[in-house]
């Protein structure tokens, strides 16, 4: 069951813009875990394959749009609240932390030095928060369109793909929708097959390129917004399995580095709030 967690914080004291980057953020992310399960964080400190969750950079005086904070020229102050997504994607891990979630008010972490409050915890949908929910496997599935051809995605951190020794930041319907489907097969228990994708190509696209810092290196993604577009005469079926990968995209991100705040990505939905169909 994938879950979307967005954790409110308070910092007690400045945090230095040197601890805003992702491996501290991943790093304090597996703290939490050890805290609670400490069996359980060295598990996944330890795991060389995918890892069954993501994060997002620390956010701050959120603003409308798709861009989210991810390089900070200045520390963010005591006293000024922040927010943090987590997604999870799977049961065993969003309860093994059942603690973390039943005991959630007046709990701190640790980003260097500072200590940061935990004020509350959102994992279902929010008028104003987008990036909070919670939902089945099953429910992914039987929820999604069949009649959507036309799926938007939004690229709301640096997202980059590894391609043999080098990586790109070009996202083509294959790159995206193989990330996709990997961690769609990986822990859905209702596999799809890779033919589904021979359909889908971009129709719109506005993309630009960002760097993310990472381990005193610069990462190149992209940040934007994809139409893609389901050309060919296919079954409802698929289209609906389509649709399925581009809704589960807020929980899993794409591309690499997703469990140090790139590739956030989700659905965007039109004016009136609806899917478009």
């Amino acid at each position: 069951m994938p879950h979307s967690l967005v954790i409110n914080l308070l910092p007690l004291s400045p945090i230095p813009t040197q601890y805003l980057t992702g491996n501290h953020l991943h790093a304090m992310f597996l703290t939490l875990v050890s805290n609670v399960n400490q069996e359980l964080g060295d598990r996944l400190h330890q795991s060389q394959s995918h890892k069954p969750f993501t994060i997002s950079p620390l956010q701050y005086n959120s603003k409308e749009g798709f861009r989210l904070y991810w390089r900070y020229n200045k520390p963010i102050f005591a006293g000024n609240s922040c927010w943090w997504r987590i997604s999870l994607l799977d049961d065993a891990l969003f309860s093994h932390l059942t603690p973390l979630w039943l005991n959630q008010t007046g709990q701190k972490l640790h980003l260097g030095s500072t200590e940061l409050q935990i004020t509350s915890i959102l994992g279902t949908p929010q008028l104003n928060q987008p990036w909070a929910n919670a939902t089945t496997y099953e429910q992914l599935y039987s929820e999604a369109s069949e009649s959507d051809r036309r799926p938007v995605l939004l690229f709301a951190t640096p997202t980059v793909f590894s391609q043999g020794k080098y990586d790109s930041a070009m996202p083509t319907p294959e790159l995206v929708f193989q990330s996709l489907l990997r961690s769609w097969n990986k822990y859905s228990n209702i596999p799809f097959s890779a033919d589904i994708l021979a359909t889908i190509f971009p129709s719109y696209f506005n993309l630009e390129t960002q760097v993310f810092s990472h381990e005193n290196k610069n990462l190149i993604g992209c940040i934007g917004k994809i139409k893609f577009r389901i050309f060919e005469e296919i079954k409802p079926i698929y289209i609906k399995q389509i649709n399925t990968l581009v809704d589960f995209a807020l929980y899993c991100g794409v591309g690499k580095k997703t469990t140090m705040g790139m590739g956030m990505v989700r659905r965007e939905l039109n004016d009136s709030g609806e899917k478009n169909e």
